[in-house]
């Protein structure tokens, strides 16, 4: 191992064998640091060094080391390089490329879990659903894969092609699925007139601009009836979630003035917050009723749960998928790489943890596809698709009840 590298490990263990654990506030405590579990650090960086087959330098094998070190954490804390950086920033901001599916890994499964395909996307339209589970990415196992180099092999040159295995419930075989890669533009909030008094507004996912875009597609809703909106469905399906800021400025939009949206906990002072509504309600004392599916995710249920504990929507669909972490981006000293790091779990007003739990909707109602109507999100991004799920939602907000479900429905 180089010499330098060695002192700076031995320093940071100390003699006693602890390693000081430091923010920006300073030391927030200590971590044993076995002196063997170093020794085995080293020896094997030397091995490598040494015997691999191909001669690795000593950053790639550092680099390496720190990707390992965060893949065990969970599933959503990474290392971001200098282009994997400017992939997020652009991701966030509506414009990328690839299938346009967000993906997580459960270790104890091994195969790549799909949360929700990204509507208009290639992916969702070449058929890919929420809870599909990646098996192979053209010939290759994604059983040894972390995530992190399952997403490299999905990105690529737009046009290009890549076949992906995968294992649906319900059905017997593996389902194989070629789908062309493109650039992925995003429009994650789009509104229309469900017939005189009902709005529907959809929310693909969240984005730098979606909190503003969603006030104005309400306002817009308004104008068309004269300001006599009776009911609004805001259909959260299939969002895999997004910037934690949007989240909070949805449900700020529809909740009275000091109202709880959300709180955060974390280890870090600076994790622990509250937040609270500040506007006003826009649209007071008109109902709402929420869509929500098992590819709801994050900032999804963020929303979800910040209108149904303050009462202001009831939420119609299934079980949320109950991703309740909150990941920061934090840029190393090099400002050539970051860490996408979990830094606390989200609760409800309520005081609900939805981490691996997810939300419970107030009426459950299980979609029902039809062969034209294969998924809840339309290819086309202007459409509106009339499923049973839509339907019952209308129902609910014409008469305040469920007439043929209403009884098994509110079973929790």
């Amino acid at each position: 191992m180089h010499p330098l590298l060695l002192l700076a490990l031995l320093a940071a263990a100390g003699t006693f064998g602890h390693l000081a654990i430091q923010d920006a506030q300073g030391t927030i405590g200590k971590a044993s640091l076995s002196l063997s579990d170093l020794r085995n650090f080293t020896e094997a960086f030397e091995m490598i060094k040494k015997q691999y087959v191909e001669e690795v330098d000593d950053g790639t094998l550092l680099r390496n080391a720190v990707r390992g070190m965060v893949a065990k954490l969970d599933p959503y804390t990474t290392y971001l390089d200098r282009e994997e950086m400017k992939h997020f920033e652009i991701t966030t901001s509506g414009e990328f490329g690839g299938l346009g599916i967000v993906v997580t890994k459960k270790e104890e499964i091994g195969n790549i879990h799909i949360v929700s395909p990204i509507d208009g996307t290639p992916a969702q339209r070449a058929g890919v659903r929420s809870g599909d589970q990646i098996l192979k990415l053209d010939d290759k196992s994604v059983h040894d894969v972390s995530l992190h180099d399952a997403v490299q092999i999905m990105r690529g040159k737009p046009g290009t092609d890549i076949t992906l295995t995968l294992l649906r419930e319900g059905l017997e075989e593996p389902l194989t699925l070629t789908i062309t890669r493109a650039i992925i533009k995003i429009k994650s909030v789009r509104s229309s007139m469900l017939e005189p008094g009902y709005g529907y507004v959809r929310i693909s996912n969240f984005q730098t601009r979606t909190g503003q875009d969603f006030m104005e597609h309400l306002e817009g809703l308004q104008k068309q009836t004269g300001g006599k909106l009776e009911g609004v469905i805001l259909d959260l399906r299939n969002n895999p979630g997004g910037l934690f800021t949007a989240a909070v400025e949805i449900s700020d939009a529809m909740l009275d003035h000091r109202a709880p949206i959300v709180s955060t906990r974390g280890r870090a002072n600076k994790s622990n917050a509250e937040e609270f509504a500040t506007r006003g309600d826009m649209i007071a004392d008109v109902p709402v009723v929420v869509l929500i599916n098992n590819g709801s995710a994050s900032a999804s249920e963020i929303v979800a749960g910040a209108l149904q504990d303050n009462h202001r929507a009831q939420l119609l669909g299934t079980r949320s998928f109950g991703k309740g972490s909150v990941q920061t981006l934090m840029p190393l000293k090099s400002r050539d790489a970051a860490l996408k790091l979990t830094t606390a779990r989200y609760y409800t007003p309520s005081g609900r943890s939805i981490h691996e739990t997810g939300i419970e909707p107030d009426y459950r109602v299980d979609f029902v596809a039809e062969e034209s109507n294969a998924d809840p999100a339309p290819a086309d991004l202007e459409a509106v698709v009339r499923d049973n799920q839509v339907e019952a939602a209308l129902e609910l907000l014409r008469t305040g009840e469920l007439q043929m479900e209403s009884e098994e429905a509110n079973a929790p």
